[in-house]
């Protein structure tokens, strides 16, 4: 009996611990979330061009791009616990600084340094996730993780429609949230330490490509098709004559299925598997992808694309329960970390690789690269299956 309930007694404790940093990086979703639209805005009113303000808002990913490759170090250098808790901290005093300079030019520097800060964050919090996650229950847990995840960034755009963008009261929000981070993760961290120097070598990233190359295509693939279509859907629409009004509320759809279909798809995970998954859903894009232009006039599309949100970026939240089962401790981390150095990349690639297409061959340029991307996906999941049955 006191076995039982020392048993039970740390399982409560694991998932209170689990609830506080999907607390804390909700919190920080909602500050990052906040952040683009609030910079685009005051960068409006400064009448600075679209191209840099696009050239602004790439500096964050560069920032995440950058640091990838350094989180695993870090981790060992500081802790996991103390690493996360000073880049909450960081994040917060990078807000305090753009809020007090209004700067464009420095607001470029310190959008980088914001980059660099977040990365750690989301790469930490998906391995604190995964490592506190039960076996039997990881699909579902990273289902709701990234569902309050997707809310919490959600909610930032939705708060400035409440603040505005004048005088200190978006900037107080950005800072309360990386603040919020920071104190929860301070106050479950006794469950937030333990891999940091578990005696296995933490590899780098051309490592862990060789041991799990279609975990990282899929990443990649997600990325890619995720942010192109997040950016290109409203011009895909436009081809088809669509008004101002429903452009909007097409993304809307997307934004909505990749919310509320990540707990289901992490359930099907648990009984089905992390890889076949991945395969699963890279079809169903792929199937969504041919639909786009035979419905994007009907009311079905509304349908299609509340599905495509959901498996688009299914395609990586079943990646990280497959890294969950094949990997633990320092080899996580590096894992996690190369996840992050992909997105990335296919975030960079994607969107304008479909952009491109579309100037050339129109509309269907971007369900062309969404199907041929997964498509690809698809090939090689099979093709990497074959090879370790063989062997």
């Amino acid at each position: 009996m006191v076995a039982t309930s020392s048993s039970e007694g740390e399982a409560g404790t694991q998932w209170a611990a689990l609830a506080g940093v999907t607390a804390a990086l909700a919190m920080f979703g909602a500050a990052q979330g906040l952040s683009s639209p609030l910079f685009t805005l005051l960068m409006q009113k400064q009448g600075m061009s679209p191209g840099l303000i696009g050239l602004s808002a790439a500096m964050m990913p560069l920032g995440l791009i950058l640091s990838a490759s350094f989180v695993p170090a870090a981790v060992r250098l500081v802790g996991a616990r103390n690493l996360a808790v000073g880049c909450s901290l960081i994040g917060a005093l990078c807000f305090l600084g753009i809020g007090y300079l209004q700067n464009w030019m420095a607001w470029y520097i310190i959008r980088f340094i914001i980059g660099v800060v977040i990365n750690p964050l989301y790469i930490l919090g998906e391995v604190w996730a995964l490592s506190l996650a039960p076996p039997s229950r990881r699909g579902r847990v990273m289902g709701v993780f990234n569902t309050l995840m997707g809310a919490g960034y959600a909610a930032g755009p939705f708060t400035l429609t409440f603040v505005g963008t004048s005088g200190w009261a978006p900037f107080r929000v950005g800072i309360g949230g990386f603040v919020l981070c920071a104190v929860i993760l301070r106050l479950v961290s006794s469950k937030l330490t333990g891999f940091e120097d578990d005696g296995q070598p933490a590899g780098s990233f051309v490592g862990f490509a060789r041991l799990a190359p279609a975990l990282l295509l899929a990443v990649l693939v997600s990325a890619a098709v995720q942010q192109s279509t997040y950016a290109l859907v409203p011009v895909f629409g436009t081809g088809y004559g669509l008004p101002e009004a429903v452009l909007a509320a097409l993304v809307m759809a997307l934004s909505l299925g990749n919310i509320l279909l990540q707990i289901p798809l992490g359930l099907l995970a648990e009984r089905f598997g992390g890889r076949p998954m991945i395969v699963a859903c890279a079809v169903a894009t792929a199937i969504c992808a041919a639909l786009l232009p035979l419905l994007i006039t009907t009311p079905l599309i509304w349908g299609v694309l509340l599905v495509m949100g959901a498996v688009g970026y299914g395609v990586y939240t079943m990646a990280l329960v497959e890294l969950g089962s094949r990997f633990k401790g320092t080899l996580l981390v590096t894992g996690n970390a190369a996840f992050a150095l992909l997105w990335g990349v296919g975030g960079i690639v994607g969107p304008p690789g479909a952009g491109l297409l579309m100037q050339g061959i129109g509309p269907l340029g971007l369900p062309v690269v969404i199907f041929g991307l997964d498509a690809a996906l698809v090939a090689f999941a099979l093709f990497r299956s074959s090879q370790r049955r063989a062997s």
